[in-house]
Formats: C-alpha cells, sequence, structure tokens
C-alpha cells in the first residue's frame, strides 16, 4: 500500500543583508564603519545609551538613514547592548602616551579602510600596519571580510618579517575597531609581550601616519579606479604597495622610498638626527 506524500514545507529566506547603509546623500557606508562609529559612541559620553539612542546619534552626526532594527542587530553583533554592557574586558584599554621614535619597529600604527567594487555591489577591507619611523607598511591584508582572526594573521606575518629573535617587540597602536578590541588580539599581543595602545574616540591624529598612508592610497588609487571584480582590487593593491614600500618617493623621507630611506639610514650611528616625537 502506497504511503501518502508528505507535504512540501517551504521554508521562507529573508532579503539578504546587503553589507552597507546610505546617507542621506545616497553615499554608501560599510557595516562594518557603522560598528566602529557605534563602538566609539559607547567609548564615550553616550555609553548610557540604548540602541534606538545610539542610532539617532549616528543619523545626526553622520546623516546615515539607520532603521532601529538594523541598529539592534549590529549592537547584537559587537555586544554592547545596554543589558551586556556591564561585562568586564578581559584586556582593558592602554591609552597612548607620548613618545620619541628614533628607530624602526619601535611603533606600527594599524587600521582598516573600505573599498568599493562595483561590479559586485560590494565592499572590501584593506588591513595596513605601517612603521612610522620609515613609513614602511610591513603587512597588509585585503579580503571581502575583517574579523580578528585576520588582523591577528597579519601582525604575526610583519613580527617574523621584521622583528630578529631578541629583539624588542614594537608598540601596537590602533583605533578601537571589534577586531582590535576583540579578546583574540588582546591574547596575542599579551604572548608575544606587546604593548598595544588604542586611542580615544575621535582622535584620528593619534594615528596619523596610518591615516595618512589610507588618504593616500584613496586619492591614488581607489578613487582612479572602478573595480568590476574583487580580484581586480586586490592586483591592484597588491601592486601600489609594492610600488608605495620600494619607488615611490616620500618627502619626509628625503625623497626616497621606505625601503631606501632604511637602507641609507643604517650608514649612520647615532640615527637621533631622524627622530618622530608622537
Amino acid at each position: 500500500m502506497n504511503q501518502p506524500e508528505e507535504p512540501v514545507k517551504y521554508v521562507r529566506r529573508g532579503r539578504p543583508c546587503p553589507g552597507y547603509s546610505l546617507t542621506k546623500n545616497g553615499n554608501k557606508v560599510s557595516d562594518e564603519q557603522v560598528k566602529e562609529w557605534l563602538l566609539e559612541l559607547t567609548e564615550g559620553e553616550e555609553n548610557e545609551y540604548g540602541y534606538k539612542l545610539l542610532a539617532e546619534c549616528l543619523r545626526r552626526n553622520h546623516h546615515l538613514i539607520l532603521n532601529n532594527k538594523k541598529a539592534y542587530r549590529l549592537c547584537h553583533e559587537l555586544g554592547i547592548l545596554q543589558k551586556q554592557r556591564e561585562r568586564k574586558t578581559k584586556h582593558p584599554r592602554r591609552l597612548p602616551r607620548n613618545r620619541v621614535v628614533t628607530g624602526p619597529n619601535q611603533l606600527w600604527q594599524m587600521d582598516i579602510k573600505y573599498g568599493y567594487v562595483t561590479g559586485c555591489d560590494r565592499f572590501f577591507f584593506m588591513l595596513s600596519i605601517i612603521d612610522i619611523f620609515d613609513r614602511a607598511i610591513v603587512g597588509y591584508y585585503r579580503g571581502p571580510e575583517c574579523k580578528a582572526t585576520h588582523a591577528v594573521q597579519v601582525l604575526g606575518k610583519a613580527l617574523e618579517h621584521r622583528i630578529q629573535p631578541g629583539e624588542s617587540q614594537p608598540t601596537i597602536r590602533t583605533d578601537n575597531g571589534p577586531q582590535f578590541v576583540s579578546a583574540l588580539f588582546g591574547d596575542m599581543c599579551e604572548s608575544f609581550g606587546i604593548s598595544h595602545e588604542r586611542i580615544p574616540p575621535k582622535t584620528p591624529n593619534m594615528n596619523a601616519y596610518i591615516e595618512s598612508f589610507h588618504s593616500i592610497i584613496e586619492k591614488n588609487l581607489f578613487s582612479q579606479m572602478e573595480y568590476m571584480t574583487m580580484e581586480a582590487a586586490y592586483e591592484s593593491i597588491d601592486n601600489y604597495i609594492d610600488f608605495y614600500n620600494n619607488r615611490r618617493m616620500h618627502g619626509s623621507l628625503k625623497r626616497m622610498s621606505p625601503l631606501q630611506f632604511s637602507r641609507w639610514i643604517m650608514q649612520f650611528e647615532d640615527r637621533s638626527m631622524f627622530y618622530r616625537t608622537l
């Protein structure tokens, strides 16, 4: 005897998240940038606000079109909904201090930039680390997402490439992006004996060197190119980093590239004349 057929179950799938929000002027802002703004708000006077008031701050400050539902989702992903704000951070924030940098591998700055691929209607991520003494990009990552694991991997490869056994570890300075406040990134810095400084909200001047590099790559690359594929964007970045590190003249490096400058200063026993003050 034939068994009656079971009714077919249809699963309704929600509309996929585009990964960005729009401003009133029609500009696209990636969700990662919105998350960074949310974290900055919770580090400041607005830390007592719930997700609705945080969303209102973004609408006022950045002219963002952001509904409360999406604000709740982003706050939930960051773990900053009001009921969770009481949790103690495993690695408390260490604020930057003034210092004089007299050589390479003493202070590195690290940050994330967003690019756009027209052909995919998607953002991509670029995470870069700059040595503030010789301006070399000591490590970078580009990909469709950027998580704490990527930040840890890039930093680990940069340390392996630049730091010889027995040498002191550099200080790492970042903003308060979710990749850098994560327990994973903090654990790595702790295990390597690295001092990790996080700048206060709304103080990009304290990360001026990496901000300047990202301005250069925006002006000379991203704003000049219209990428149709992710692969084309990645290849473009790879070529520019090679040019920047090895051949691009830099006004503050006596019109030498970072590589040429680092080789040139090796002839001086006293390199204090080239110090940087932060």
